[in-house]
């Protein structure tokens, strides 16, 4: 039985993947008084807004240019974050997150974490491919338009 202080891998990794942009992850291994878990749904609520944006004001809203990539690269962080806990050592693991209990079986990789990471892999290069594609987009069609401005 493990104590109630050690840390889970597989929950880990299945809350990054989940809810990663609202901190969960960060809370459960930190607790509250963790900084960063503050600041990942201050992002994802930015990222969010800049999709509200789009569907009220069109996709030429410059704003939103920034803010939509902001919530693929946070969703393409916590998979990544999600991979990370997910290949962690049992050794690192238990290290890092439970060194009152090294021997614990809270680092132990089994079939549920390694879904975890598949689908973090799954979600992550789509998110980040998304916001890249987004990002590349919406410039190359603003320097069209600058370059049509200049030309008339």
């Amino acid at each position: 039985m493990q104590p109630p202080s050690s840390k889970n891998k597989t929950v880990a990794a299945w809350l990054t993947l989940i809810g990663g942009q609202l901190g969960l992850h960060r809370l459960y291994l930190f607790g509250a008084d963790d900084l960063w878990a503050w600041v990942h749904p201050i992002a994802a609520a930015l990222g969010w807004w800049g999709v509200e944006r789009v569907r009220l004001y069109g996709q030429d809203d410059q704003l939103s240019w920034v803010l939509i990539p902001l919530l693929g690269f946070t969703l393409a962080g916590t998979a990544l974050t999600a991979i990370y806990y997910g290949l962690m050592s049992p050794e690192k693991w238990n290290a890092r997150y439970n060194p009152a209990a090294p021997d614990a079986l809270a680092g132990h990789t089994s079939w549920l974490t390694i879904g975890a990471v598949v689908l973090a892999l799954l979600f992550g290069a789509i998110a980040l491919m998304s916001s890249i594609a987004f990002s590349f987009q919406h410039y190359f069609e603003y320097q069209v338009e600058e370059a049509r401005k200049i030309s008339q």
